[in-house]
């Protein structure tokens, strides 16, 4: 791609009395890939020279990430922080939601929690305040950024959402951004969409839509040629590029990714299976693990087969007393413990650490069950919900799977975690309240999101795997998953970039 049209010179820049440029990238569906593109974009236009700030005003997930001061944000606004070379901040992520089952969601503003609220009364008691945060938001990036890229949610056209949203077009429409529109191919009926979408659209609205962009696509392109012709004949938007199915290149918001996972050869030495829990969350903690080429990391329902992998991992989880329950009355508990007791390796990350316990106490009803609730019983602790949300980054040394190790990352919970025996178990990390570790190390739990990221703690600990199988060691002196990420991000870039004609979008 060459260099953006009408951006060359320095006079541009917003600190010269010049606005802040903006990209809108929205979809015709939910993951259609506007985060991969958003984050595509990030890079192309830094790597350009250009000061670029992702964001995306509200956000509805339950991978979540913590910033330097502690504020929780949506983890793909970080990667795409990452992508334009600037660290993750608020202001990138003003509002988000996390689902929290029946139908209600915690509401996060600027990086703390305000409240919980039911989806019927969310825009009656948060629009207002939302919008707010979303313009204060955009004017402090505005001070300090040439270009916002900014990322829509779900569908621009919902018409009995529209009126509401506080994500797609009221955004692009206050910044006058240049729109991109992206349609997932791989579902079918794009044409439709891309058509149908455009007919739903706003006339003011539909005039920032600058180019259209074909995603996921595995066929031939000649034989989509003559459909794009229609298309740009239909609409008088151009289709600016097609861009090949790219396998797991960005990580996913949600959990209808992991149902949506497409299972390759299984060619890995060692076999890692993560419980899907109905609420499952920041399950990009296993990116780094899924990265790993001698590793097999499959997503096992709790209804599914356990098998007897090398590892099995219990993950977060947003509501964790009911995915407990669920997990013991599916079987899966049983299955766990059986598991254990024939010699198998358990983790539990954040509210996985929790259900490794004794019982899980809610007196305030919190999670909006109150009361107390028998664990999995293979460690002996037991943790009590609290009101108040513990998120902050963390910089520890580790205890096992080697000791001194230097380890970093975030912790974000409500619950409060404490022994109710001082034997049998170790800590893990030189803070004993951030995790916890059995006399036989095949069972461990902790609070630490991105431990896995740690690339020589991470392979030292499959390398415990390995050699139970074994096998030889891998080399532990390799960079932290953020550095891996970064060549991720600049293959992505280079990827999107010869597929994707953005200077209509960018002019």
């Amino acid at each position: 791609m060459q260099a953006v049209a009408g951006c060359g010179y320095r006079s541009n820049y917003p600190g010269n009395g010049n606005p802040m440029k903006a990209i809108m990238v929205v979809g015709t569906t939910s993951h259609a890939g506007k985060s991969l593109a958003c984050a595509a974009i990030c890079r192309i236009l830094s790597r350009q020279g250009w000061r670029v700030t992702p964001f995306k005003g509200q956000n509805m997930a339950l991978n979540s990430y913590v910033t330097a001061n502690g504020r929780e944000m949506g983890y793909a606004q970080a990667v795409q922080a990452w992508a334009a070379g600037v660290n993750p901040r608020v202001e990138m992520n003003p509002i988000l939601l996390k689902p929290q089952g029946d139908m209600t969601s915690q509401v996060i503003v600027k990086g703390k929690v305000v409240g919980k609220t039911e989806a019927a009364n969310y825009y009656r008691d948060y629009f207002d305040m939302g919008w707010q945060a979303i313009v204060q938001s955009l004017k402090v990036l505005e001070s300090e950024f040439e270009f916002v890229v900014c990322e829509g949610a779900g569908s621009p056209a919902e018409i009995n959402l529209k009126h509401r949203d506080l994500t797609n077009m009221r955004v692009a429409k206050h910044l006058n951004a240049s729109t991109l529109l992206v349609v997932d191919i791989d579902r079918g009926g794009a044409f439709a969409h891309v058509v149908g979408t455009l007919e739903l659209l706003e006339p003011d609205e539909r005039t920032l839509i600058k180019g259209v962009a074909i995603n996921k696509f595995r066929g031939q392109k000649s034989l989509l040629d003559p459909g794009i012709e229609w298309l740009e004949k239909r609409t008088g938007i151009p289709v600016v590029g097609v861009i090949p199915w790219l396998e797991n290149a960005f990580p996913a918001e949600d959990s209808l990714s992991l149902l949506e996972r497409r299972s390759g050869q299984q060619t890995g030495e060692i076999n890692i299976a993560v419980i899907r829990t109905p609420r499952i969350s920041n399950f990009t903690d296993f990116d780094p693990l899924d990265s790993e080429p001698t590793v097999n990391l499959t997503y096992v329902g709790p209804k599914g087969d356990l098998g007897y992998p090398d590892a099995v991992i219990i993950p977060g989880s947003k509501t964790t007393i009911s995915d407990l329950i669920y997990l013991q009355k599916t079987g899966m508990a049983e299955k766990i413990k059986d598991y254990v007791a024939g010699g198998g390796t358990i983790v539990g990350i954040c509210g996985g650490f929790q259900m490794l316990g004794k019982y899980i106490a809610d007196p305030e009803g919190m999670e909006g069950i109150e009361g107390r609730f028998p664990g999995l019983e293979l460690l002996p602790v037991r943790t009590v919900i609290a009101g108040q949300k513990i998120t902050r980054q963390r910089e520890v040394t580790a205890n096992f799977p080697l000791a001194g190790l230097p380890i970093a990352g975030y912790e974000i919970h409500h619950g409060h975690t404490k022994l109710l025996e001082n034997t049998g178990v170790a800590p893990l990390f030189d803070d004993p309240n951030l995790g916890l570790i059995n006399e036989s190390q095949s069972v461990w739990g902790t609070y630490l999101h991105g431990l896995f990221d740690n690339s020589p703690w991470r392979r030292t600990w499959l390398n415990r795997l390995r050699l139970q199988r074994g096998l030889l060691s891998l080399a532990t002196g390799i960079p932290n998953y953020r550095e891996q990420l970064e060549l991720t991000l600049n293959l992505l870039a280079d990827r999107i970039e010869s597929y994707l004609d953005l200077r209509p979008v960018l002019s």
